[in-house]
């Protein structure tokens, strides 16, 4: 039974979209995941992006069509737009708007370019949202081994649609459905909370926070004598091994499966790291997001070049923690066949 925490979506099929053609822009990660699920779900689909890029060349090689942007626009039921967020403006402005027409339905796997504003269909044109919560990778990964990955579904706005017609909710069910998000669970939302949430979840725990205790930690351990190796492995390397076990069981079974000296510590030192100042601190970070200034700041830097990203990019390469997880890492060869070792850009937010 649905709660209202958790309104799933129901008489998911791909039906809509059968017969019909979806231009995925972009093939990086998410654009590959959701191009090659959809194609595989019996979705005619057109990949599109830079003439002459690598990424449109990939598409090819793996078998899918792929043209111009005018081209695969045209006549597409469905547009995925498939980017990173900082460029999710000059292409919709100087790419996709000219082409997309009203009656078609544009589709983001990330909501913040329209939640704040950056990207402003016209009227008559459908906007919807599919967010699988997790990489292109696992979404590919676990469609092809016959499971799916939860996704958060959106409708902005509705499309122009002759009577019994698909409407662009039912585009985007059946596109959470051929790309096999179906199969654990869609859940419906708005643009501003999966824009919000997400952005949040980034900054305030899942890089933001996890890096940043990360580096303190090290650099804790370090300045009092440890070797920087020994301090990397206690506060870089396990880290997996405890997410693994908050992923896969909660709270409450990973505090079950750590030893009961770690689960003390938890219960001692967790008021003492997560402090009012901190918890101030998160909401800051929350009042950033959704004012929208977080996102006018990183646009605003992209748009000039991005040289407060790439200075901030280049100092933390050069931060000593690098080293000694080079040193860690090298004792463990096989971990360059773990999956997400080989590095990449994953349009998707984690």
């Amino acid at each position: 039974m649905n709660s209202p925490q958790m309104p799933l979506e129901q008489d998911l099929a791909t039906a809509a979209l059968q017969g019909r053609r979806v231009a995925v822009v972009g093939y990086g990660n998410q654009g590959r995941a959701h191009a090659l699920n959809l194609r595989d779900s019996g979705v005619d689909v057109i990949v599109t992006g830079r003439a002459g890029s690598e990424a449109r060349a990939r598409a090819a090689s793996e078998g899918l069509a792929t043209a111009d942007v005018p081209q695969a626009v045209e006549g597409a039921a469905l547009v995925v737009v498939a980017l990173p967020d900082e460029v999710h403006q000059a292409a919709w402005r100087d790419a996709l708007a000219p082409c997309v027409r009203a009656g078609q339905t544009v589709g983001f796997i990330h909501g913040s370019s329209v939640h704040f504003g950056l990207v402003r269909p016209a009227a008559g044109i459908g906007v919807v949202l599919v967010a699988p919560k997790g990489p292109g990778t696992t979404l590919r990964e676990r469609f092809t081994m016959g499971q799916g990955i939860p996704a958060l579904l959106a409708v902005a706005q509705e499309r122009e649609a002759a009577e019994g017609e698909p409407t662009a909710l039912e585009f985007a069910r059946a596109w959470a459905t051929a790309i096999g998000c179906g199969r654990a669970g869609v859940v419906r939302t708005t643009f501003e909370a999966e824009a919000v949430t997400d952005l949040f979840g980034e900054q305030a725990v899942l890089c933001g926070g996890m890096l940043g205790l990360a580096q303190a930690a090290f650099e804790t351990l370090v300045a009092a004598g440890y070797p920087p190796a020994l301090a990397y492995t206690e506060c870089v390397h396990e880290i997996k091994q405890v997410a693994d076990l908050l992923y896969a069981r909660g709270p409450a079974g990973m505090r079950a499966a750590i030893s009961n000296t770690a689960e003390f510590g938890t219960y001692s030192a967790a008021p003492v790291m997560v402090d009012d100042h901190v918890r101030a601190a998160m909401q800051t970070l929350l009042d950033e997001i959704r004012s929208g200034r977080f996102t006018k700041r990183m646009q605003d830097d992209h748009d000039a070049g991005a040289p407060w990203f790439l200075a901030q990019r280049a100092s933390a390469a050069a931060l000593p923690i690098e080293e000694a997880g080079r040193e860690v890492r090298a004792l463990m060869p096989w971990l360059a066949q773990e999956p997400g070792a080989a590095g990449g850009k994953d349009a998707a937010h984690p």
